[in-house]
C-alpha cells in the first residue's frame, strides 16, 4: 500500500505532500549539488511532478548543466531551505531533498550518481551501485 509523505522548509512557509512512493532515492555528487548545498553530496528522492501538492511559494534558481539542459532548484525565500530540483529535460519528474521530509528515515539511498565529480575525501557506501554520471533511465 502506498503511503503519502510530507515535508517542508525549516520555517514552515513551504509545506508539501506527495501521494506516491519515490521512483528512486539517490546520493548526487555533482558539482552543482555540492555548490547548491555546501556539502559533498545531496540525498534526494525522485517523484513524478504531478504527484506533489504544495502550500507556499518557493523561489527557483536555474543553471545550465551538462548535456544542454538546465537545473532549477527550489528554495524557501523566507528561511533559505533548499527543497526541490528539476531539470528541463525531465519535466515529468522532480527531486526533493530527503532531509526536508518529516520522516526522512523512511527512505534510504539506493545508488550514488555523478561519482566522477565526487570530492576525493567523500566517503561513499561501498554497497551502493555507483554511476560516474547520470544513471540509466529506469
Amino acid at each position: 500500500m502506498t503511503q503519502s509523505f510530507t515535508g517542508g522548509c525549516a520555517c514552515g512557509a513551504i509545506r508539501f505532500e506527495c501521494s506516491v512512493e519515490p521512483l528512486v532515492v539517490f546520493n548526487c555528487h555533482c558539482r552543482d549539488c555540492q555548490k547548491a548545498t555546501g556539502a559533498a553530496f545531496v540525498t534526494a528522492i525522485a517523484i513524478p511532478t504531478a504527484a506533489l501538492k504544495m502550500a507556499g511559494d518557493p523561489k527557483y534558481h536555474s543553471v545550465d548543466i551538462e548535456g544542454g539542459s538546465s537545473m532549477s532548484r527550489g528554495f524557501c525565500p523566507e528561511c533559505g531551505t533548499h527543497l526541490f530540483a528539476r531539470t528541463s529535460s525531465r519535466g515529468d519528474a522532480m527531486g526533493i531533498h530527503l532531509a526536508t521530509l518529516d520522516e526522512p528515515q523512511r527512505y534510504r539511498p539506493t545508488m550514488d550518481i555523478w561519482t566522477a565529480s565526487a570530492q576525493p575525501w567523500d566517503y561513499m557506501n561501498p554497497e551502493l551501485p555507483k554511476f560516474p554520471k547520470a544513471p540509466p533511465p529506469h
